[in-house]
């Protein structure tokens, strides 16, 4: 009888580790607590508009390609990929230009040039070098479970530790390149998708640039959730089960072996395997017995966290031709704007400010001639917001939008609207502090210093998922499945799997 493995939560590592295990022939039992797979990449409609709730981004296509190649499939069979172009436009506050950025290096150079008179030659030399630091970081990091310093702290690091640029900060990194602040916020404003700030974050990170200036963005045509549809596909076309509205309220563990779970409407269903793709915090402290944990409530009080999200859901009763696909509108006091995230949580007064407008590209998610906006400040995690606040503060942005963004009277024309914010992220994930991407990727929370993907309490109980190694993105989601499967059995390897 084949080994039996229940995934609890189905995010897109747990799809992954389920697609992964039951192509190798385990019984895979998907338990998920929502009413949607997907986790934070959910969706929903409303008066004719098709709103992806979390990520929007399509970087790196080259994971996500590795991934079905490994379960033996041509992403071109599931998802129906546009390249965007201009990839993504950036405000700035008042009145500025705009820049748009193509992901052509030569188109991409001159605009550098035109603000600041030399930038277009250092844009190729960062370029390049974060090229490398992709090439080495996919090779030989993001692939690899990582158990004692020494696993880290190999030879390549060691010999070539200062080019890769591991132990420095990003903004440091970044400033040796360019001195305007308008190309420093332009090569940093993608550790949001990492939740940390660009003053904390190891510059190793500056291989984002390659995804997005080298690579391209990319958008699923019917939107991101086709993304979702296409991994439970894979999982089902295997023989993994799926269960919705199925909440996990604990895992049973006898004499230290996990033995299975246990759902909130009393059901027991037994296990070889279990692997939780759940939040790790709720994991460790909701469906663990004290005994039972490898961190203490102490360990995750401590914990830096990415941050949450204050969003907004638009319908927009006409077209708003000064928007593009991916928009966004930087703060002029970056510092500022990181420090009211990280080190004095508030909201944000100038807030920095990210709008997809998915209707540009695809007139199947908004009624023709209307346009969906999905419109995202980061906040940080934790932060208390009433629902008269909320309100508030949901005006105070569109009337910057309006200001700084060529939208003069979008309120008026806005015709549904819905908030969704910390308590959301809490409520809908069991995310600890609300935080909408997990925790944040500081210098002391990566590789090593991050979680491992395994209980040293419980045998045969695994995590997968942004909580764990590599960490936070959709296609390192996905990293974190095949890890999660390499740990199971015993693989070693740095790199991709070619087979499993």
């Amino acid at each position: 009888m084949n080994k039996k493995v229940i995934i609890i939560g189905a995010g897109i590592g747990g799809l992954g580790t389920a697609g992964l295990f039951a192509k190798k022939g385990y019984d895979v039992t998907v338990f998920e607590k929502n009413g949607n797979l997907g986790g934070r990449a959910n969706i929903f409609e409303e008066n004719g508009f098709t709103f992806d709730m979390g990520p929007s981004w399509y970087l790196a296509p080259d994971l996500f390609r590795h991934f079905f190649e490994l379960m033996g499939e041509k992403i071109e069979d599931h998802l129906d990929l546009v390249q965007l172009s201009p990839s993504y436009r950036i405000f700035f506050r008042e009145g500025s230009d705009q820049l748009d950025i193509h992901s052509d290096i030569d188109r991409d150079a001159a605009s550098f040039d035109t603000i600041e008179p030399g930038a277009g030659d250092k844009l190729r030399t960062y370029l390049k070098q974060s090229e490398y630091q992709y090439g080495v970081a996919t090779q030989h990091f993001m692939y690899k479970n990582y158990d004692t310093v020494f696993d880290f702290l190999n030879k390549r690091v060691a010999t070539e530790g200062q080019k890769l640029s591991v132990f420095s900060k990003m903004h440091t990194f970044v400033s040796r390149f360019f001195k305007s602040q308008k190309l420093r916020q332009v090569m940093e404003y993608t550790m949001v998708f990492l939740g940390t700030s660009p003053y904390e974050a190891p510059a190793l990170y500056n291989l984002m640039s390659h995804m997005d200036f080298n690579q391209g963005v990319f958008y699923p045509q019917g939107g991101f959730y086709e993304l979702i549809r296409a991994l439970v596909r894979v999982a089902e076309k295997n023989g993994a089960v799926m269960n919705t509205d199925a909440p996990v309220a604990e895992i049973i563990v006898e004499n230290g072996v996990a033995k299975g779970v246990r759902l909130e409407n009393g059901e027991s269903h037994n296990a070889d395997i279990v692997i939780s793709n759940a939040d790790m915090w709720f994991t460790e402290t909701k469906m663990l017995k004290e005994k039972d944990r490898t961190f203490s409530e102490r360990y995750w009080k401590k914990r830096v966290m990415a941050p949450s999200a204050f969003i907004m859901y638009l319908g927009v009763s006409e077209k708003l031709p000064s928007l593009i696909h991916h928009n966004l509108l930087f703060s002029e006091d970056w510092r500022k704007n990181f420090d009211d995230i990280y080190k004095d949580p508030t909201l944000p007064d100038e807030p920095s400010l990210y709008i997809c407008a998915p209707s540009v590209t695809d007139p199947n998610v908004a009624p023709d001639g209307k346009e969906n906006l999905f419109v995202l400040v980061p906040i940080a995690s934790g932060l208390e917001i009433s629902e008269e606040r909320q309100e508030q503060y949901a005006d105070h942005v569109l009337s910057l939008m309006e200001k700084e963004m060529g939208l003069p009277g979008l309120r008026e024309k806005i015709e549904y609207k819905r908030i969704y914010t910390v308590e959301n992220f809490a409520a809908d994930y069991n995310a600890f502090k609300g935080s909408a991407l997990g925790l944040a990727h500081t210098l002391m929370q990566t590789a090593i210093f991050r979680p491992k993907n395994f209980s040293k309490k419980v045998k045969g109980l695994y995590f997968v998922g942004a909580g764990t190694n590599p960490g936070i993105g959709t296609q390192i989601c996905l990293i974190s499945a095949e890890l999660a499967y390499k740990r199971v059995h015993g693989i070693t390897s740095a790199g991709p799997l070619a087979t499993l």
